[in-house]
């Protein structure tokens, strides 16, 4: 998608997401997952995903807020800020979040790059490696492009998300709040990027409104497999 068709996108995604925001149409109602009508009641699991990052200044701001809400989240970086950044890497992951590959210079798997987008995973997972000393098995692909065989060849799971609020584009508080608590339930997986302050600020007032409605917030490993 070029540049000029990317910004139409995102201002047409952000006028539908202002409608949202202004007709109020968050809902206490069931909520449809996998097939199954799942019910408000008790603890319910959801993800905070972050991409892009680490950034040095918000990245610390956001773990700090989380640790002080007691809320894990799942960070999917990129191999040139984890080089870049280390330190805030291995804070990342000694606070107990998880951490995926989001590719080294968050390159879009095409058809004329297939071998070069599977070095990227592995220069990321190499550099994730140097830091926690764990394999990485989780990858988020930028744009959601991905190719099954890698699944095998890398013995990586992809994680895509379920909602996407576009904090990367808008920097309205308030809508993107509200854009993910309407549409919050059990096992979704929230698309964020750890790159602006509104997405720290944005995130915060998400964890506090849905704990108060009974979620907790795990890493996507704990969706995916428990």
């Amino acid at each position: 998608m070029n540049m000029k068709k990317r910004i139409l996108a995102c201002i047409l995604l952000l006028a539908a997401l202002a409608a949202i925001c202004i007709l109020g149409i968050a809902t206490q109602q069931e909520i449809p997952v996998m097939g199954k009508i799942l019910e408000n009641e008790g603890s319910r699991k959801i993800a905070l995903t972050f991409d892009d990052g680490p950034h040095p200044y918000y990245t610390e701001q956001l773990l700090k807020g989380l640790k002080e809400r007691d809320a894990r989240a799942t960070f999917f970086i990129t191999g040139k800020n984890a080089r870049e950044y280390p330190e805030i890497v291995k804070e990342i992951y000694d606070d107990g979040h998880l951490i995926g590959n989001h590719t080294y210079n968050h390159t879009q798997l095409t058809s004329k790059n297939r071998e070069s987008f599977k070095e990227e995973i592995i220069k990321t997972n190499e550099a994730i490696k140097e830091v926690t000393g764990e394999d990485t098995i989780y990858v988020r692909p930028p744009y959601g492009s991905w190719n099954k065989e890698f699944e095998k060849e890398l013995n990586m799971f992809p994680v895509l998300w379920t909602i996407d609020p576009l904090d990367w584009c808008s920097s309205n508080v308030s809508c993107i709040v509200d854009t993910v608590c309407a549409k919050a339930g059990e096992n979704e997986i929230i698309l964020m990027h750890d790159q602006y302050k509104s997405t720290v600020t944005a995130a915060f007032k998400i964890v506090d409104r849905l704990k108060e409605e009974g979620y907790e917030f795990v890493t996507v490993d704990e969706l995916l497999f428990d």
